[in-house]
């Protein structure tokens, strides 16, 4: 079958076209399943596997996402994930792209929210001393709730009474059901980044706790915390409590007493504007230089659709590279170190040192066992001449002659030991233990 080349595509414009399917018809989903092969780069991108019975899925929580997260993830644990699904390019696997983790079977709402008050209370998210001042004189406002209902109403009735001049943002969201809390989150992150806005009002009018919930997520908690504008939370009635109204800059009983409470006398308005009038010209003229060099910036850089997607799939190579250079350095490491234990070896066995310094250490040995041999030998041979000499002593005459005896001697020298031998008129010599006298035998 002849194909045209208009049908040919690589690999890479046929990957590319896979993920834009991805995103585009299933994008963010719910998942539930148990965590494998968990692991945490030092980039601070986690990587895991969620499976069940029948089937896995490769996950991917990066550091921009998992800072504030407080969920334990570790093998063998059940979680609930909300992520977008998409696609990694550099190895044509998809993954879901996690942006919040929430453990299975929490415990009962009231439970999970005295827990989760406390964890923020020791965390210091309700320190009075972090707090934002609210301004007191706002020109443009952001209120984040939903678009249609009387709290949206009410707000802006009441904003429009006693400040006609302030302006009014709304973001539209959710504030009820599973996943509102990301909405808001969502928009906390992209009005918190804009100049042009004095305070962001979260409303919602009253209800139970289930409805509420949205407001008592550790993910819309924690993101209050690090906004960077001040945020009043104005959710349900006076006697209702959410971990979002410790959390605030300020809490606001009502809806409608938020309007009131963020807006200002007219009288210090006027006095505020008079102040404000003479850098109104500088204050302009610095914001629109700034703005124009952000704008060329963009236009130099290319402006990518989504720079913290893309920034984070290049730090996911990295780790990638990073993961494979690790185990060749290791590997090299470990070969090379045994060949240079084999080496060292040989070399210690056929050194001509080390054989001289065996000798030598033979002979020094052998040495010092003859030097030690010889001085005991030495010193029996000692022994034995003194025990001889003194038994020598004790058989020889001159023991006898000390007792009183005395030796014949005749005139070679000789003892005469027999009578027979004694002649009258011989000549003979007594010898006594002090000396020698000469005799004469008479008969």
């Amino acid at each position: 079958m002849l194909v045209g080349l208009m049908d040919i595509r690589t690999v890479s414009q046929l990957t590319r076209m896979i993920r834009g399917l991805l995103e585009k018809h299933i994008g963010e989903v719910w998942v539930e399943g148990e965590v494998s092969n968990h692991r945490k780069q030092a980039s601070g991108h986690q990587y895991f596997t969620l499976k069940d019975a029948s089937a896995q899925l490769s996950c991917v929580f990066f550091r921009g996402s998992a800072w504030n997260n407080r969920t334990p993830i570790k093998d063998g644990v059940k979680l609930r994930l909300f992520g977008e699904l998409s696609l990694y390019e550099a190895r044509g696997q998809y993954q879901l792209v996690v942006k919040e983790a929430q453990s299975i079977g929490a415990g009962n709402l009231h439970e999970r929210f005295e827990a989760l008050k406390q964890k923020l209370r020791d965390e210091g998210l309700f320190d009075p001393s972090r707090k934002q001042p609210v301004t007191r004189f706002p020109q443009r406002l952001a209120i984040i709730t939903s678009p249609t209902g009387a709290v949206i109403q009410d707000l802006l009735s009441v904003l429009e009474r006693r400040a006609p001049w302030v302006e009014v943002v709304v973001y539209p969201v959710r504030v009820q059901g599973e996943g509102a809390h990301l909405e808001i989150v969502e928009g906390l992150k992209e009005l918190g980044c804009r100049t042009d806005i004095d305070t962001i009002v979260l409303a919602r009018g009253g209800g139970s706790l289930e409805d509420l919930w949205a407001f008592n997520e550790e993910a819309l908690a924690r993101a209050i915390y690090a906004c960077s504008l001040p945020v009043v939370s104005a959710v349900g009635h006076e006697t209702d409590f959410s971990i979002a109204d410790f959390v605030a800059d300020m809490r606001a009983p009502t809806p409608s007493a938020a309007a009131e409470l963020i807006t200002p006398d007219q009288n210090e308005l006027r006095q505020f504007l008079d102040d404000k009038r003479r850098h109104l010209q500088q204050t302009v003229r610095r914001r629109l230089e700034y703005l124009e060099e952000r704008l060329t910036w963009f236009r130099r850089g290319g402006a990518f659709q989504r720079p913290s997607r893309y920034l984070a799939e290049l730090t996911q190579r990295l780790d990638d590279s990073a993961i494979d250079l690790e185990a060749a350095i290791q590997l090299g490491f470990k070969e090379r170190e045994a060949l240079l234990q084999t080496h060292r070896r040989s070399l210690q066995a056929l050194s001509p040192l080390s054989h001289v310094e065996r000798l030598k250490a033979h002979g020094q040995a052998q040495r010092t066992r003859l030097e030690l041999a010889l001085k005991q030998q030495l010193a029996r041979h000692q022994d034995q001449l003194s025990s001889r000499q003194r038994h020598l002593r004790a058989l020889g005459p001159e023991q006898t002659l000390a007792r009183g005896y005395s030796m014949v001697l005749d005139g070679h020298g000789k003892p005469i030991n027999s009578v027979s031998a004694l002649r009258k008129g011989r000549e003979v010599t007594l010898k006594v233990s002090d000396g020698e006298v000469g005799a004469t035998v008479a008969t």
